[in-house]
């Protein structure tokens, strides 16, 4: 494929990860305008998350019926839409509809940029462009809250959403001239009845889980709101072992690598979904820094997570997968149980150098695992794959929000004490046990797994020849 590829759909995928973060430390602003509380406020998150819910599951018919191409440009142009009226909202309601319109915008841009670059993409030259793809999904989240203070702080709100136009210009302009043209196929009927199921459990768990420790409304929404959505998964898959072509295709789960790799992908999300959550809080309520000082240290993760991209090929290809990922796996732990070593006075030179091996490590998981998990994947699968890979990372990302509050509370509970660093330090640690039983599903694939794509077995044999 074209070497600029992996890099234009970087380009959309950054700017949809930063979004999704981008208003988190602008939420105080945005509330003044639009004279409602900050915690109220966040229900305009959850839209977005909820949008992403809803739509995901349809990505890979849309994409096969319509060609990949023509909808991830189309995907770039309803987000840069929905961002428009974002700056313009005057009240809640608009505001939290141009959320959603976002979110729709969103939820088409990763699983069907995952699937051009599968379909498009030598299998030898698949750890490379994956690297780019991945890098700045990790990235995007951290340099989210700092751009946000920045911007909120010296300038306006307003801008946060604005920002993302000249960005979405260049990737349409950049996608129509060099991403290659996949042919739309001509896939069976939509499965109607299986993306009413699957949204409405996408968007009731996602929902759920991230109003049901909001003030603003009662913890019973949210609960009901998860029995709801769990109910019509349940319901979805029961849809799905009858119908021959369901909107979401779980017979892919009969791939060990696909399902090995979106089972441990799904803890270490879990995980690195509670991280975001818990270090700015720990920076901002413990130390007392303020949240743009916060965000520039975590912002240092970032830094090391671009590393990967230059050591992630000849890394996979020396040791293979299984060997790599399970390192990276308990490195993680080891960095993120660090953070529990950290107080107010600890040197910046120590928190700075931790994050930034944190963020290297988890960057070499999230790459391998992303590698992995399709490398068994055939051509006519990958839209689906991507499309249940990435509802499933939604839920994964929800639920780490949702852990880290619910560590938070218990230890609240138990102690009697407020919220102070100690509630911090255990939630860490935590986390840093789920990073370990992400290695618990990997360990138990073949070591030569992936040694199409990885080239680790060609790179034995040649090593044996040499020394021979």
């Amino acid at each position: 494929m074209n070497r600029f590829a992996p890099f234009i759909l970087a380009i959309a995928l950054f700017m949809e990860q930063m979004d999704s973060t981008v208003i988190a430390t602008s939420l105080p602003a945005i509330a003044r305008d639009l004279d409602v509380g900050p915690i109220t406020l966040k229900l305009a998150m959850t839209s977005y998350l909820v949008a992403l819910g809803v739509f995901i599951p349809l990505s890979g018919w849309a994409a096969d019926k319509f060609g990949a191409k023509r909808i991830f440009i189309s995907a770039i142009i309803v987000f840069m839409v929905g961002s428009i009226l974002c700056a313009m909202s005057n009240s809640l309601i608009a505001f939290v509809l141009s959320r959603f319109l976002q979110g729709m915008g969103g939820s088409m841009t990763t699983p069907v940029g995952r699937a051009i670059l599968l379909r498009s993409t030598k299998k030898s030259d698949l750890i490379s462009a994956m690297a780019m793809f991945t890098i700045p999904g990790v990235i995007g989240p951290l340099v989210g809250p700092p751009i946000g203070g920045f911007i909120t702080t010296f300038f306006s709100w307003e801008w946060i959403f604005l920002i993302n136009i000249p960005i979405g210009i260049i990737g349409v302009a950049l996608s129509a001239i060099y991403l290659p043209r996949i042919e739309s196929a001509a896939p069976p009927p939509a499965d109607i009845v299986g993306f009413v199921l699957s949204g409405i459990g996408a968007a009731g768990f996602v929902f759920g889980l991230s109003v049901v420790s909001l003030p603003a409304l009662p913890p019973a929404v949210g609960i009901a709101a998860v029995a709801v959505g769990s109910l019509s998964m349940l319901l979805f898959v029961r849809h799905a072992r009858r119908h021959p072509h369901p909107v979401l295709d779980l017979d892919l789960f009969k791939i060990d690598t696909f399902r090995v790799c979106v089972t441990s992908g799904t803890i270490f999300r879990i995980a690195m979904g509670a991280v975001p959550f818990l270090l700015p809080l720990m920076l901002q309520l413990g130390f007392g820094l303020s949240a743009f000082h916060s965000g520039m240290i975590t912002f240092v993760a970032a830094g090391g997570a671009l590393f990967t991209k230059f050591a992630a090929r000849k890394v996979f290809t020396r040791f293979g997968f299984r060997r790599t990922l399970l390192v990276a796996a308990c490195l993680s732990a080891v960095g993120t149980a660090s953070n529990s070593m950290f107080f107010a006075d600890t040197p910046y030179l120590v928190l700075i150098g931790v994050l930034f091996f944190t963020g290297f490590v988890r960057s070499f998981f999230f790459t391998g695992i992303n590698i992995l998990g399709f490398a068994d994947i055939e051509q006519n699968q990958t839209s689906h794959a991507t499309a249940l890979n990435a509802v499933i990372q939604q839920i994964s990302g929800a639920l780490g929000v949702a852990f880290a509050g619910i560590i938070l509370e218990i230890h609240g509970m138990l102690t009697g004490e407020a919220l102070g660093v100690s509630s911090f330090h255990i939630a860490f640690l935590c986390v840093a046990v789920l990073n370990v039983l992400a290695a618990i599903p990997i360990s138990r694939l073949p070591g030569n797994a992936g040694s199409s794509v990885s080239g680790h077995q060609l790179a034995k044999i040649e090593e044996k020849l040499e020394e021979a």
